[in-house]
């Protein structure tokens, strides 16, 4: 008499089990895990590493706006002076100074001081003089003036805006009649600063040789009608013509430029595109960082009458 025995289930020797599942570490599209996990992490990484240049290029790190006419609004509505723009009450007199109206003892005469020489930066400044006899009148510029630059940088693959000023800017302009004769002004360059240091060292080194070429200058060659004399509130779109010199190197150049007055105070408001190549500028790139090879030279000036 035979006895069926029931088979007993042994996994294949090969190791795979009997329904026929994979135990290997290959995901079903014959990739090992370890490979997609890897991949997935280096993903991870760039979008993380690009999002905090992002972030860094944009927010952290944001260029300055472009000056414009609000700027020279802002600029014009400053009030230069230093006096408080009150009267100053007068302080009482210390108690032994104080004349006693009972004292009847005849005043001794006051003898005049001896004359001492002036203390370096107390003498008082020269007043401010008016048109001169030939009907030409200057203007100074003032320390609530900016100048300096603007160029387009790639920062790894993010775009943003390279942004250097300064206010340490001289120079005037004169007027005769309705006409802009002359105008000229010094810019220290080494003073441009923006919001990196590594970015200033570079600028200052191998690209503007600070050292060697410490100025930059602008030189008007031509009048400029303006069509209208100085007066409260005029406003004039113009276009001037003159002579840059950057890195020792100049160049003839003409630009657009918008002028105000408010009182007793001119803003003028403009931008001088610069090709590097022009003026002897190497390229500004460096490693993981790009720029285009011109940039602008902008500015909002402000005077008053010298």
């Amino acid at each position: 008499m035979s006895t069926d025995s029931t088979p007993t289930d042994h996994p294949p020797a090969d190791g795979t089990p009997a329904d026929g599942t994979p135990t290997d570490s290959s995901s079903p599209s014959g990739f090992p895990r370890w490979l997609k996990w890897g991949l997935l992490g280096s993903l991870g990484v760039l979008v993380v590493g690009y999002g905090l240049i992002f972030l860094y290029a944009k927010v952290i790190n944001d260029s300055p706006d472009e000056f414009d006419e609000s700027t020279l609004d802002s600029v014009l509505a400053i009030d230069g002076s230093d006096d408080g723009g009150g009267e100053t009450a007068a302080e009482p007199a210390p108690a032994d100074e104080v004349e006693d109206p009972t004292d009847t003892r005849p005043t001794p005469p006051t003898e005049p001081a001896p004359d001492q020489p002036a203390v370096p930066g107390t003498e008082p400044p020269p007043a401010a003089s008016g048109p001169s006899t030939d009907g030409v009148s200057v203007w100074e510029v003032t320390a609530e003036s900016e100048l300096g630059y603007r160029v387009k940088e790639i920062l790894f693959g993010v775009d943003t805006d390279a942004v250097g000023r300064t206010n340490q800017i001289i120079g005037s302009i004169a007027i005769s009649g309705t006409t802009l004769t002359d105008a000229e002004f010094i810019v220290d360059v080494a003073s441009i600063g923006s919001d990196d240091r590594r970015r200033d060292g570079q600028f200052n080194g191998r690209i503007m040789s600070t050292d060697e070429f410490p100025t930059a200058t602008f030189t008007l060659t031509e009048p400029i009608e303006l069509g209208t004399e100085p007066g409260d509130g005029a406003e004039i779109t113009t276009t001037a013509i003159g002579e840059l010199t950057l890195r020792g190197v100049t160049n003839a150049v003409t630009f657009e430029l918008t002028a105000k007055q408010e009182g007793q105070r001119i803003g003028v408001l403009g931008q001088i595109p610069v090709v590097f190549a022009d003026y002897g500028i190497g390229n500004p790139s460096v490693p993981g960082i790009t720029t285009e090879d011109h940039g602008l030279l902008e500015f909002v000036l402000v005077f008053e009458p010298g």
